[in-house]
């Protein structure tokens, strides 16, 4: 558990939760193991094809590239560009299973639009679930995304510009992001797009808060100093 700044948090399992033979809470179950590939990637390119009709998706895509160009023009001023400015990474934790759950696959697709809206490559994309079925795998690796195979736990280093894709992670995962990254070198390297930190802050007692997730609770003065 993280009690003060300089540690980190395992991320785990609730204490008493028992492990199921039927869907998880990612919808996974044993029958994902024997889902067709292409018949997968049928179901999220038309999960992709279903959201570029949505007005919301370009509004969206639009809204999240402008700020990620505002933050790249705070880190990066033009007088100071003696070389071009860094190009974008990507990191997506906790997808879930998106062959069996409906909102996961939207999750996907709608990571798919991103990366080409703001012109990253698929291979520049780790993505990482324990969940994740062979059949998974294999789509996400056919798409050219790059499927992690250890559980980094949110403990990724942002050597450079970095786009987090953590829809719906857990409070630890994010801790354990900022706590990796808590220097005034790395911190601005981060653009999270997840839960709200400070929605986390709002719900949380502040003596719970800043017992197990420190970080998090440092994160608006954090802001302030990058």
């Amino acid at each position: 558990m993280a009690g003060s700044v300089g540690e980190w948090q395992q991320v785990r399992r609730k204490k008493g939760a028992r492990r199921s033979r039927g869907p998880d809470r990612h919808g996974r179950s044993e029958a994902d193991d024997t889902v067709d590939v292409d018949s997968l990637r049928d179901r999220v390119t038309a999960a992709m094809t279903e959201l570029r009709c949505e007005d919301f998706c370009q509004v969206w895509a639009e809204l999240l590239a402008g700020c990620l160009a505002e933050d790249s023009e705070r880190v990066h001023p033009p007088q100071d560009r003696a070389m071009p400015t860094p190009e974008l990474d990507c990191v997506c934790y906790g997808l879930g299973s998106f062959s069996s759950c409906v909102a996961s696959r939207f999750q996907l697709a709608l990571l798919l639009l991103l990366l080409d809206k703001l012109q990253i490559p698929p291979w520049r994309c780790c993505v990482f679930d324990p969940v994740f079925s062979p059949a998974e795998g294999a789509v996400l690796q056919g798409l050219g995304l790059t499927v992690l195979t250890e559980n980094e736990e949110g403990k990724r280093l942002a050597a450079r510009p970095t786009l987090f894709y953590l829809i719906h992670c857990g409070k630890a995962l994010y801790n354990n992001l900022l706590w990796r990254n808590w220097s005034t070198e790395t911190l601005p390297h981060l653009s999270i797009l997840g839960n709200s930190f400070r929605g986390i802050q709002e719900r949380m007692l502040d003596r719970v808060l800043r017992r197990d997730y420190s970080y998090i609770a440092a994160w608006g003065r954090a802001r302030r100093l990058c």
